[in-house]
């Protein structure tokens, strides 16, 4: 079993991201490849970057700093829920992963991505390219849900149609396989000379 987080990434009221990771979360557990745990930003509520040493040094001195990377550091895989605001990610996000660095690395990445006519694809494009920069695998294969809100019940339930359904098996197929190549790479660290 892999160790998944599932990181929502919207910290504003009346968000629905927690809706969206819930779904994807119940869907995660239902495969036999993953312990799943959700990770809500809104809830975790990170204030701006403010530690004083670069993360790469790992010398964290605030106590929030410190369960994140706790947290980060013991997955194996991640998706990430990101909404689309202004054409990108959330800068809650943003902020989350810039906290740390090696706790990333050497971990694949599925991305669920949720907005208007684009589906939030425009965020996920630019969240695909940032995961690179923390040397972790973002999938190809993702969701995309287009009119979020149409899929979403008076019991702030998410009810997926078959396109949502089909891609999200298919990702966390993906990261299954993905995750058992990482953890390879991850556990064979070149030593210099």
């Amino acid at each position: 079993m892999y160790n998944l987080k599932v990181i929502s990434s919207t910290t504003r009221p009346g968000r629905k991201g927690p809706i969206i990771a819930g779904w994807i979360s119940e869907v995660a557990e239902q495969q036999d490849s993953f312990d799943v745990e959700m990770l809500d930003l809104g809830e975790i509520d990170l204030p701006m970057m403010n530690e004083p040493n670069h993360p790469r040094m790992k010398k964290y001195e605030h106590e929030h700093t410190k369960q994140w990377s706790a947290k980060i550091d013991e997955a194996d895989a991640f998706i990430f829920v990101t909404a689309e605001y202004n054409h990108t990610y959330p800068a809650s996000l943003q902020n989350a992963l810039q906290y740390l660095s090696q706790e990333w690395n050497y971990k694949a990445a599925g991305i669920v991505s949720y907005g208007g006519v684009s589906a939030g694809t425009r965020a996920y494009i630019d969240l695909k390219r940032d995961l690179l920069t923390f040397k972790m695998a973002p999938l190809v294969e993702a969701v995309n849900i287009p009119f979020f809100p149409q899929f979403i019940n008076n019991e702030d339930e998410l009810i997926p149609n078959d396109e949502m359904k089909e891609a999200a098996s298919t990702m966390l197929d993906e990261l299954a396989r993905w995750s058992a190549g990482m953890k390879v790479i991850k556990e064979n660290k070149v030593v210099s000379a």
